[in-house]
């Protein structure tokens, strides 16, 4: 019965070390994984990982992997803006899906440095939520939601070279991309096979 205990002790002990040297070893390779969804936390880990980074190295690249169904568009702009906001260069990798407030993220670095492979899937939409309260309040947020869309639509062209007028009526409603339409739309810079094909 002791030794049950001992092994399951041990082995629990062994399962909190292992995400943490796990996180050690991303942080030493320059890789920041996003595969959940866009959230305040993952903003917040993504941050301190990036500073992280470039107090260890200005000029070695960071390479973001994505594969988010998106989540909060706040957080996607604040994850936007750090990997804007660093000095080392970024480069992104879609390696499934990226998704709404996802694609804020895969666009941060320069189109040349935004990859995807080859089954990866995009999806473009405006931002939805469930307002709930007076009909002050659903108004201030609704006008809050049509300055967030208008926000990230110009993003997205911008990115792409495409109008704002084009981007918001395919935006309009779920606009579902593979990687090779993707890769025509503007938003992929190159779609990749093998590692070895990054720049």
């Amino acid at each position: 019965m002791e030794d049950a205990r001992l092994l399951l002790e041990q082995e629990h002990e062994k399962e909190e070390r292992e995400p943490e040297s796990f996180g050690k070893r991303l942080l030493k390779s320059r890789v920041i994984m996003i595969s959940e969804t866009i959230s305040d936390r993952l903003a917040r880990n993504v941050a301190a990982q990036a500073i992280l980074m470039q107090e260890e190295n200005t000029h070695l690249p960071i390479t973001i992997y994505i594969n988010s169904p998106g989540g909060s568009a706040d957080s996607g702009f604040a994850i936007f803006d750090i990997l804007r906001f660093v000095t080392p260069p970024i480069r992104t990798i879609c390696t499934g899906l990226c998704a709404s407030a996802a694609v804020l993220i895969y666009l941060a670095p320069s189109r040349q440095a935004r990859y995807s492979l080859p089954n990866s899937r995009f999806l473009l939409h405006q931002p939805s939520t469930s307002l709930v309260g007076t009909a002050s309040d659903i108004e201030i947020n609704a006008h809050e939601i049509i300055k967030l869309r208008e926000r990230y639509n110009t993003i997205v062209a911008s990115e792409t070279g495409k109008s704002t007028d084009k981007v918001t009526v395919d935006a309009d409603r779920d606009f579902w991309l593979t990687a090779d339409e993707a890769k025509e739309y503007g938003l992929v810079g190159k779609i990749v096979q093998s590692y070895k094909e990054l720049a």
